[in-house]
């Protein structure tokens, strides 16, 4: 008999002994303290040649073994939970471990229910060990995410884990993502929902007839610290371009999609034959943030992800009762689950200016009370709730092939889950009413607006106030923007270009010259090399020039190099200023703002609000 659960004990079934570590997060497989056991460490009479207290005598065999049939561990009756992938935590029950919390694991579907196992007698004097209170804030609340957090720690066996791996759906996005998945790096996942009518009793939704266009679309950035992330929302009814997109055939072979320019968002996928990889070619292009992975869920998600945890809890401002979605509650507060969830994500004409916009801010109050309802003790601590998120989510989930598998979306999930829920940011992607149109349906983004909040999603800037403690070598680089400033007459700088696009040096020279007054300017050219980044590098003598060119230009402290200054045609010291690959244009900030835009739709995850 192994811990994966071939062979059965005609005892005691080892599969209803898996306990909860708390210090590791980790179900881990206790034995029962019956004869020919050691007894676990912590115990009383636990030390060599002792028997727990309480035991009666021992029976035959070895001091030690555990009885056949049962899988035997070499920490005293405590055996690891196998895992797919990854190094092992320190082995439980080890010295100095504290004693672990009696908590059953997810069942294995099939596996018929154990009278759990007593609590070994002999126990110290210790209260129960305080839980990890971290370890409850998971980030679980959308389609793909949902309850991978959870049960990818605590799963009962490697077989549960290749049963959920089954469940998955993945497409090949013919190279539109990043690969694997990295988790010292910020990464950025498209959340999905179609509008198919896919699933019994969905009929009454979405387009009837329609290939499943993108109608949901969140982008979700993480920040590398994990700090903090934004969870943008993009409407699918925004006006913008499509590029070309190279769709994986069933026969293996690659067909290009010809892109097509000023249409709906929301064709970016289904239409033509354009898979979710040509949805995040199209949002890669529309805010130059790269998009790593997707996850996308149809409404199936909704009615079986809400009826697992119990329902979900939603406050209305007044009654509604819309025709279109059948949905009918009263002002308050309302749990609901299944179709009642389904219908309230898709009302809009009850909500607002009965627009998408308006129907957007309602998902978004959905999915953070979603994300506090999968995080709360109630959850966490319920074996059969994490079973029936892991099979409602996994089989509601399709994702691209870099992250099609139940580890992976694991490790996902636990870079997830460092992020405080208070930093996760909900936001809507700034618009304006379409003007080419008479009567509004469409929209067209603010770029006043939007430029600036993509720039603070590039540079891990929180859209909520983050205190963080910098390092020193931060605080020093960030103390080199203080201090005095020369006249922009004075400052003398040399221009190359280090991997801008080309014409860069000679656009900054004039802008510099003709619109900022910094004369004493010359462009060089190329650099010796390439760079990612726009630097500035300047002698001491030079900081007060090097100040004043950073702060016209909105180069952010991590551009400043001191260093040498190089010769002019004249023999004059000037400061060096190579555009990077991250250099947009003259005049345009590359350091992101340190505060969202005024008037962006924005809501904190851990905060209640009512729908009105």
């Amino acid at each position: 008999m192994d811990a994966q659960g071939r062979g059965r004990s005609d005892d005691i079934d080892p599969a209803d002994q898996w306990v909860l570590n708390p210090q590791t997060g980790d179900y881990e497989l206790r034995l029962s303290p019956s004869g020919g056991q050691s007894p676990m460490p912590g115990q009383r009479g636990a030390g060599r040649g002792g028997r727990a207290a309480g035991r009666g005598p021992r029976q035959g065999g070895q001091q030690g073994r555990p009885p056949t049939g049962q899988p035997s561990g070499r920490d005293g009756g405590t055996q690891r939970m196998p895992t797919v992938d990854g190094p092992r935590s320190r082995r439980a029950g080890g010295r100095g471990a504290p004693p672990y919390e009696d908590q059953e694991a997810p069942r294995v579907p099939g596996q018929r229910r154990r009278r759990p196992v007593q609590e070994p007698p002999g126990r110290r004097g210790r209260g129960k060990p305080k839980k990890n209170a971290k370890g409850k804030k998971a980030l679980l609340w959308t389609g793909g995410v949902l309850a991978f957090i959870v049960l990818g720690t605590s799963a009962a066996g490697y077989l549960y884990y290749r049963h959920l791996d089954g469940n998955i759906s993945t497409t090949d996005v013919a190279g539109a993502g990043s690969g694997g998945f990295a988790k010292d790096e910020a990464f950025n996942v498209l959340l999905m929902g179609t509008d198919k009518r896919t699933g019994k009793g969905n009929e009454g939704y979405g387009d009837k007839g329609s290939v499943g266009h993108a109608d949901t679309n969140i982008l979700l950035h993480v920040a590398k610290d994990r700090s903090n992330a934004t969870a943008l929302s993009i409407p699918r009814d925004l006006i913008t371009d499509i590029p070309d997109c190279p769709t994986k055939q069933p026969d293996g072979s690659t067909k290009v999609v010809p892109g097509t320019q000023h249409v709906r968002f929301n064709t970016s996928l289904g239409q033509d034959g354009r898979d979710p990889g040509c949805t995040m070619r199209t949002v890669d292009a529309l805010t130059g943030i790269h998009v790593d992975h997707f996850m996308m869920a149809d409404f199936n998600a909704v009615k079986t992800l809400s009826t697992a945890v119990g329902g979900v809890d939603i406050c209305l401002a007044k009654n509604v009762d819309d025709r279109e979605s059948h949905l009918k509650l009263s002002a308050g507060h309302h749990t609901i689950e299944g179709e009642q969830a389904l219908a309230f994500v898709r009302t809009r004409h009850s909500f607002g200016n009965q627009g998408d916009l308006d129907r957007i801010k309602v998902q978004q109050q959905f999915l953070g009370s979603l994300m506090r309802k999968m995080s709360s003790s109630d959850t966490l601590t319920s074996p059969s709730k994490l079973s029936s998120l892991a099979e409602a989510a996994t089989k509601a989930l399709t994702v691209d092939t870099g992250i099609g598998h139940i580890s992976t979306l694991k490790d996902v999930a636990l870079e997830l889950k460092k992020v405080p829920p208070k930093n996760i940011t909900f936001a809507t992607l700034p618009v304006v009413d379409n003007p080419d149109e008479i009567v509004h349906a469409t929209v067209v983004v603010n770029k006043a607006q939007a430029d600036p909040l993509f720039a603070m999603m590039r540079d891990d800037v929180s859209l909520t106030e983050v205190k963080k403690k910098e390092s020193e070598q931060k605080q020093a680089q960030a103390d080199r923007l203080k201090g005095s400033k020369s006249a922009p007459g004075d400052v003398r700088v040399n221009i190359y270009n280090g991997g801008a696009a080309a014409g860069s040096a000679q656009e900054t020279l004039s802008w510099l010259q003709n619109t900022e007054g910094v004369l004493k300017s010359s462009q060089l050219g190329n650099a010796p090399a390439n760079v990612a980044k726009t630097t500035l590098e300047y002698s001491p003598d030079q900081a007060d020039q090097a100040r004043e060119l950073a702060d016209l230009m909105g180069l952010p402290a991590s551009a400043m190099k001191p260093g040498k200054s190089e010769q002019t045609d004249q023999g004059v010291p000037a400061v060096v200023l190579t555009l990077g690959q991250d250099f947009k244009g003259a005049g345009v900030p590359i350091a992101a703002p340190s505060k969202a835009p005024e008037g962006i739709q924005k809501v904190e995850a851990d905060k209640s609000v009512c729908a009105k």
